[in-house]
């Protein structure tokens, strides 16, 4: 499945840290379950099985749609407005 924001979204975007989430490294912490990355400006945070759910602070101030893993070995995308896999 595709969504509307898919094709929205610049060629190619590198990823902010290569580190961990940003937020929780700026936070002192290093407790995140799995790492997203922002596919509008790079933004690298944790995801909803984090204690900071960063991905989804990042899409609610941003509104930047559409994030995919960033977990080794993983492709996948998800569309926050869509609530979907893309």
């Amino acid at each position: 499945m595709t969504c509307s924001h898919v094709g929205a979204l610049p060629p190619s975007v590198a990823p902010e840290s290569a580190d961990g989430c940003v937020d929780c490294l700026a936070e002192g912490e290093r407790n995140w379950a799995h790492l997203r990355m922002c596919l509008s400006c790079g933004h690298v945070a944790c995801c909803d099985s984090s204690p900071g759910k960063h991905a989804t602070k990042h899409y609610t101030s941003s509104r930047h749609p559409v994030m995919r893993s960033f977990e080794p070995g993983e492709d996948w995308r998800w569309c926050y407005v869509d609530s979907a896999v893309v």
